[in-house]
Order: C-alpha cells, then sequence, then structure tokens
C-alpha cells in the first residue's frame, strides 16, 4: 500500500508556469509506474503523463505534449508535473496516480491500470 499527496496547484495566468508534486509513502516507490491525470468540472477524468518506474520510459497526452514535462526522483519518493505555458483549458483538478507492475518500462495511461490515488490538486488558469 502506498499513499500518495499532491501539492503545487494553484491559480495562474494563461502562458505561466506551475510544478506539482506527489510525494509517496513507504520504501518500495520504485516498484510504481507513477501517473498524471486530470478532471475538468462535467467532464471525464483524462491521462495527462506518465513515467516508468526507473524513469526509463514517459508519454504524454497530445494536447500536453512539448509544454509538459513529468520527472520523479526515487531516492526522494516524488513524482513531479512540471506545467508550462498554460492555458485556461488546463483548468481541472490533478491527480497523482501509482501502479505497482514488474516492468520496468511499464507507462500506465489508462485509469483501471491505478491501484492508488492521490487526494488531487486544483489547477486553475485564467485567461
Amino acid at each position: 500500500q502506498v499513499q500518495l499527496v499532491e501539492s503545487g496547484g494553484g491559480l495562474v495566468q494563461a502562458g505561466g508556469s506551475l510544478r506539482l508534486s506527489c510525494a509517496a509513502s513507504g520504501r518500495t516507490f520504485s516498484r510504481y509506474a507513477m501517473t498524471w491525470f486530470r478532471q475538468a468540472p462535467g467532464k471525464d477524468r483524462e491521462f495527462v503523463a506518465a513515467i516508468s518506474r526507473n524513469s526509463g520510459s514517459t508519454y504524454y497526452a497530445d494536447s500536453v505534449k512539448g509544454r509538459f514535462t513529468i520527472s520523479r526522483d526515487n531516492a526522494k519518493n516524488t513524482v513531479f508535473l512540471q506545467m508550462n505555458s498554460l492555458k485556461p483549458e488546463d483548468t481541472a483538478v490533478y491527480y497523482c496516480a501509482a501502479t505497482d507492475t514488474a516492468s520496468n518500462g511499464f507507462v500506465a495511461t489508462n485509469p483501471y491500470a491505478i491501484d492508488y490515488w492521490g487526494q488531487g490538486t486544483q489547477v486553475t488558469v485564467s485567461s
């Protein structure tokens, strides 16, 4: 079992940047593939970015490719989402998620593959 706690959300103007962090409990962080999802009001939860256990693989939604960067520091049990050139359509609750996997290269992009979820952090981008 792992507990995930997001931080770093807030209110920014379009074109600005935010860096989200997700801190995980326990000593087995390196065995989890990590993913960021987001959910806007009235919309389905959507995939944003994913990273494999050892950072060997990353994958991004087309809507954020080139603007967002996912990274992790296994020594600190933390995954990050650097968000640049933010747009109003990026406004959503952002969720950190973990998948327990034996695969070093696996990236989780489907919510049904997720084993653990964080509580979410609000990101609001004003125009």
